[in-house]
């Protein structure tokens, strides 16, 4: 499977700040959602090179509609070789105890390949997954034009799942948010297989890298929360 074509690679970050634009002139819609009945812990995942600064409006938005939303506390994300796993677990179980038991991951990019297999292997503690542009799919090693810097960053072989596994939803309720005209990776590695009625796929327009700042990405999440 091959990487987004140019136009779309060259255009993505471009289109990035277009989605920006249009977020802030849709949050007074947004803002208008009703506060949920159901508030649940959550915790967003930046991409790779991303932090938490890029996912601070998302976070507080989902505060805003009555979550517990945090980061996920790690700095940028450089790799699945330079964070500490052990801390992300911890922060995730006081948020565990804060809320009802369990805790929904939204992940952006390489943020939702972990959130899916933080909730393989603990889907007891998991409320549902949400992905946004996530390379899970089988292909991903070579239709991504991140890859080449990534592996660069992170040299040693990934041992926590082959290519099937990382295809194969967890089990749990995940939601795949994906655009066409992802520049970054390309959108069929990031759309969910199967027909169990836990796994959606969720088609919005945008670009990869402002995944995380589109107003229709922050609609389907508030409703995906309820």
């Amino acid at each position: 499977m091959k990487p987004p074509n140019l136009l779309l690679a060259l255009s993505d970050a471009p289109r990035a700040l277009t989605d920006a634009i249009f977020l802030k002139i849709a949050t007074p819609l947004l803002r208008k959602l009703p506060p949920t009945q159901r508030p649940q812990s959550v915790m967003v995942i930046p991409g790779f090179l991303g932090d938490d600064r890029g996912n601070r409006p998302l976070v507080e938005f989902l505060q805003y509609l009555g979550h517990t939303a945090v980061g996920w506390g790690q700095g940028r994300n450089m790799g699945t070789q330079s964070f500490d796993e052990g801390g992300l677990r911890k922060s995730m179980a006081s948020l565990i105890a804060a809320g009802n038991g369990k805790i929904t991951l939204v992940g952006h990019s390489l943020g939702g390949i972990y959130a899916r297999e933080i909730a393989r292997s603990e889907p007891d503690s998991i409320e549902q997954v949400i992905t946004l542009g996530s390379p899970f799919g089988r292909g991903r090693q070579n239709a991504s034009h991140a890859n080449r810097l990534y592996q660069r960053l992170n040299p040693q072989p990934d041992e926590r799942g082959n290519e099937d596994t990382l295809a194969t939803p967890p089990p749990v309720p995940t939601t795949a948010i994906y655009t066409k005209a992802d520049g970054v990776v390309n959108w069929r590695t990031s759309v969910q297989a199967g027909s169990n009625h836990h796994v959606h796929n969720i088609e919005v327009l945008g670009s990869h890298i402002g995944l995380n700042v589109n107003a229709a990405v922050w609609y389907w999440i508030a409703k995906k929360l309820g």
